[in-house]
């Protein structure tokens, strides 16, 4: 049994970091991982995909070339060194995070998989072979999630991909089949559809993007779908199997009844579930909820004495920003001063389709419900100078205001660089400010801040 002061498992945007703190602040700290250093964020997530969409987004531009004024011939797309350009994305940043820990004296970094053994004790199957046994009076599980496979007959007996596998592609596929129109897929179905595939997206429930309000998911859909990608919304996978000559069919029930689609290629992003399965929580008394993520309380405390569950894993929002807030609430109460808590924190998120979904606060719909007075102002990016300029107007400005005191409740840009702008308004929102401040304020021209001054004009 070998004693820390700190175990840590798992390296995403909470656990790295964490580690990090712990070992300055004089904590002896093992840290457990079974990959490579990064999590999801870094491995197979926000970094490799967005490095993957800005190629896609470099095809698309040069396509477009002669609206600009440019000449330009065939566009081809070399999805080998795509790959190769993802895959130095990846190294540079793994590498430099496990480098960074490496330089802690009181951090030992461990490969291997981690398994409770009994409360704060922990049994880790060593990559090179061999078992160590840790215990601390602190564990932080930091395990992320994992996409969910869904129940579909036949589906065990195809080539399907993930988000992590369609990353390793060193082709452009013939015909994408997607199943999901949630955030991956929708990403994922704009890029190769840039790159030259075919691209069809089954989506089960009734829109795309169903977290959103309907204008904006409709919004998405029809410029996503004026790029040449079919989206069939209300349509359930039924089965997939191969085909002769190579290729997949996907059997599904839609609005219309039966039909099917055969494609060369299927990725499978219907949601995500949380990598607590197989790390005997039992045995440390941690409880997890009907879905299996962690149940926490607002300090990030399970439910067992000395053990915290971070980021993805708790059922917290999925975005990296919030696994890495998730380590500010629990270093503030360990090495700070105390009293730091996850309740009432901003959930800003960004789509990176092109235009971004920048989304910050309530929807419409959400602010409705909770029973608010509010009015609703819009904007098309038609009417934003910098848009217009730059020739690409697709999209709209959506902001929900609560009347009376004027302060900016929610807010979606669909458009430009739609995430900033975004987080232009959640620092307002931060601040206090009401719209009439931004419509009466000054910003540079011609920026797309500066057309907050004639959304928020909209409301008089």
């Amino acid at each position: 049994m070998e004693p820390y002061d700190a175990i840590v498992i798992g390296t995403g945007q909470a656990g790295k970091p964490l580690a990090g703190a712990l070992a300055r602040a004089g904590h002896r700290t093992a840290v457990i991982e079974k990959g490579r250093v990064g999590g999801t964020c870094v491995i197979d997530g926000c970094t490799p995909t967005k490095t993957v969409i800005a190629s896609a987004r470099v095809a698309y531009l040069a396509r477009r070339g002669a609206d600009y004024g440019v000449r330009t011939g065939p566009v081809s797309v070399d999805m080998e060194k795509v790959r190769a350009r993802k895959r130095r994305m990846v190294d540079a940043w793994s590498e430099g995070g496990e480098k960074g820990l490496g330089r802690l004296e009181a951090l030992d970094l461990i490969f291997g998989t981690a398994r409770f053994t009994g409360p704060r004790q922990v049994e880790v199957a060593l990559n090179e072979g061999g078992v160590r046994t840790l215990t601390a009076p602190r564990v932080f599980i930091n395990t992320g999630t994992r996409g969910r496979v869904p129940e579909v007959a036949g589906l065990d007996g195809v080539p399907w991909m993930d988000n992590a596998g369609i990353l390793e592609l060193d082709r452009v596929p013939e015909h994408l089949v997607i199943l999901g129109g949630g955030f991956i897929g929708l990403e994922f179905a704009q890029a190769h559809r840039r790159f030259g595939a075919e691209v069809t997206v089954l989506e089960r429930g009734p829109r795309v993007a169903p977290r959103e309000d309907d204008d904006v998911a409709e919004a998405l859909r029809e410029i996503l779908a004026g790029e040449g990608i079919a989206i069939r919304t209300g349509t359930a996978a039924l089965a997939a199997e191969s085909v002769a000559g190579g290729g997949i069919r996907v059997r599904y029930r839609g609005a219309e009844g039966e039909g099917e689609v055969v494609g060369s290629d299927l990725l499978v992003a219907v949601g995500r579930v949380p990598n607590s399965d197989d790390l005997g929580l039992a045995a440390a008394g941690v409880e997890v909820d009907a879905r299996g993520f962690i149940r926490v309380n607002d300090a990030l405390e399970t439910t067992a004495e000395g053990v915290w569950a971070l980021g993805d894993v708790n059922g917290g929002p999925p975005f990296t920003h919030i696994s890495y807030d998730d380590y500010r609430v629990v270093a503030a109460n360990i090495l700070g001063e105390g009293g730091a808590s996850r309740a009432g924190r901003p959930v800003p998120y960004t789509l990176f389709t092109d235009p971004q979904l920048g989304r910050i606060g309530l929807t419409e719909r959400e602010a409705r419900a909770l029973g608010m007075d509010v009015d609703v102002a819009c904007l098309p990016m038609s009417r934003v100078a910098r848009a217009v300029e730059s020739e690409d107007t697709r999209g709209f400005m959506k902001a929900v205001v609560e009347r009376g005191s004027g302060r900016i409740v929610g807010a979606a840009i669909l458009g430009m660089e739609g995430g900033e702008v975004a987080s232009v308004l959640q620092v307002a929102m931060m601040g206090g400010l009401t719209w009439m401040q931004l419509r009466d304020g000054v910003f540079s021209h011609p920026t797309l801040t500066e057309s907050l001054n004639n959304l928020f004009m909209t409301l008089g």
